[in-house]
C-alpha cells in the first residue's frame, strides 16, 4: 500500500477518535445532570496533556519504536473508553475520561512524530508532504462528528462505543506501520540525559524559548470553544428552537473543522512565503475575530457571524497549531523532536488547556445570573485577551524570515 495513503489512514483515525466525542461530551454530560461539572472533566484533559506527551516523546526518543507505543496507548484508550460507556456515575466517568485522556493526549504527537520520521525515511519533504495528510485528520474529526449528530447519539453513550471501536482500529493499525526507532545515542549520558530532560537545552535559544511561551498563552484560546461551543449554542434554544444550528448543533460546529481541513492545504504557502512569525500573527488574529463573532452572533440575524466565526476557526488553530509543530520540527535536532513536540503538547494542550478552561469557567460562572449567561461578554473577554497577547508576540518574538532557506519547499 502507499506510504502516504498508510499514514493518511493513521491521521484520519487518530482524530476521528476524539471527535467521536470531544465537541458533543458536554451535551452527554448534561443529559446525565452533570452539567455543572463539564469544566472540570475538560480541565481534568489539561493535566493529563501536561505530563503525557512529554513522557511518551522521552520513551520514543530513547527506548521504543513510536508506532508501537503509539499502538499500546490506543489499545489502553480503546478499554477505558469502552468501561467509560458502561456507567453513569461521574466519579466513575471522571476517572475513566481521565484516564483515556493519559493515554490519548500523547497520541497526537507520536503521530505527527511517525509521520516525520517514515516521510523521511523515504526521502519525502515533510513541509511539503506532510499537511495535505494531515488534513485527512481533520476530515476524520468532521466525519465523526456528523455520525454522532445523525445518528442521535450527541447525548448517548454510543459515541464513546465509537471511540473505543476507533481506537481498537488504529492500535492493531499502528503495529503494521514502517518501524520509527529511537535516536539512540552512542555515549553514554548523564541521567538528565537517560530521562530525555536534555531536550529542555532548546529552551535556552532564546527563539524556541520565547515561541514555547507564547505558545502556552495561546494554548488558553484552543479548548474554550471546543468546551463551550456547544453549550453557547444550545443557549438559543428558545428563541432559536427551529434553526439549523440549535437542531444540528454539531453539524453547525463542524464547519470549524471544515476550514480547518483547507486552511492546513494553506500551510505551506504561507509558512514559505511570510516565515512562522507572520503565519502566527494571521493565528492570534483570527482567535480575536473566532471570539468576536461569537459574541455579535446569534442563529437568527446574526447567523453570518457565527458562520464567519466558524469559517476563521481554520485559520485560527492551524496556524498556529499545524505551522507550530513544523516550525519545532525545523528548528529542533532529530535526536530529540519527539520530545520537544511532546513539550509543545504539553504547554499548548497541558498548562494552556487547564487554565484556560479554569479561567473561562470562572468567567462564565460570573456572567451567569439564574441560569442565564451574558455571553456576548464572556466572548469579548476572550477576544480582548487574544489581541493582547497578538500584539505582545509582534513586539516580543524575533524571527527574520528568509524564503530561500526557512521552510524551503523542495519541487
Amino acid at each position: 500500500m502507499n506510504i502516504k495513503l498508510r499514514l493518511t489512514i493513521l491521521q484520519f483515525t487518530e482524530f476521528f477518535i476524539w471527535g467521536s466525542w470531544l465537541i458533543s461530551f458536554g451535551k452527554y454530560m448534561a443529559g446525565l445532570e452533570m452539567g455543572d461539572k463539564i469544566g472540570t472533566l475538560f480541565a481534568s484533559f489539561g493535566f493529563a496533556a501536561l505530563i503525557m506527551p512529554t513522557i511518551a516523546g522521552i520513551i520514543a526518543d530513547r527506548w521504543l519504536n513510536s508506532e508501537k507505543l503509539l499502538g499500546a496507548l490506543h489499545l489502553l484508550g480503546a478499554v477505558f473508553l469502552f468501561m467509560a460507556s458502561r456507567t453513569s456515575d461521574f466519579g466513575q466517568l471522571y476517572l475513566l475520561m481521565v484516564l483515556n485522556a493519559l493515554v490519548f493526549m500523547p497520541t497526537i504527537g507520536l503521530s505527527y512524530s511517525v509521520c516525520y520520521s517514515i516521510l523521511e525515511q523515504k526521502g519525502m519533504e515533510s513541509i511539503k508532504t506532510f499537511p495535505p495528510i494531515r488534513v485527512w485528520g481533520t476530515v476524520g474529526f468532521i466525519i465523526a462528528m456528523w455520525i454522532v449528530d445523525l445518528a442521535g447519539w450527541g447525548m448517548s453513550s454510543n459515541q464513546l462505543l465509537l471511540a473505543s471501536c476507533s481506537a481498537t482500529f488504529l492500535g492493531l493499525y499502528s503495529f503494521s506501520l514502517p518501524p520509527s526507532p529511537p535516536m539512540k545515542s552512542q555515549k553514554k549520558g548523564s541521567l538528565i540525559s537517560t530521562l530525555g530532560l536534555d531536550a529542555l537545552i532548546l529552551l535556552k535559544e532564546r527563539k524556541i524559548a520565547t515561541f514555547f511561551i507564547f505558545a502556552f498563552l495561546l494554548g488558553m484560546c484552543l479548548q474554550i470553544t471546543n468546551s463551550f461551543g456547544s453549550v453557547f449554542i444550545q443557549s438559543f434554544s428558545g428563541a432559536y428552537a427551529d434553526s439549523f444550528a440549535v437542531k444540528y448543533n454539531n453539524i453547525f460546529l463542524s464547519i470549524s473543522q471544515i476550514s480547518e481541513a483547507l486552511f492546513i492545504l494553506a500551510i505551506p504557502f504561507f509558512l514559505r512565503r511570510f516565515g512562522i512569525k507572520v503565519v502566527m500573527l494571521m493565528s492570534f488574529g483570527a482567535w480575536v475575530l473566532r471570539f468576536g463573532f461569537f459574541g455579535i452572533g446569534d442563529p437568527g440575524s446574526g447567523m453570518i457571524w457565527l458562520t464567519s466565526s466558524m469559517i476563521i476557526y481554520g485559520m485560527a488553530f492551524d496556524f498556529f497549531n499545524i505551522s507550530g509543530s513544523l516550525f519545532i520540527e525545523q528548528e529542533t535536532p532529530a535526536k530529540f523532536r519527539s520530545s520537544a513536540q511532546g513539550m509543545l503538547m504539553m504547554v499548548t494542550n497541558g498548562l494552556g488547556a487547564i487554565l484556560g478552561n479554569i479561567c473561562a469557567q470562572t468567567i462564565i460562572n460570573h456572567y451567569t445570573q439564574n441560569g442565564i449567561t451574558e455571553w456576548n461578554s464572556c466572548w469579548f473577554i476572550f477576544a480582548g485577551y487574544a489581541l493582547v497577547i497578538g500584539i505582545a508576540f509582534a513586539v516580543v518574538f524575533k524571527y527574520k524570515h528568509n524564503p530561500e532557506s526557512s521552510f524551503k519547499i523542495q519541487h
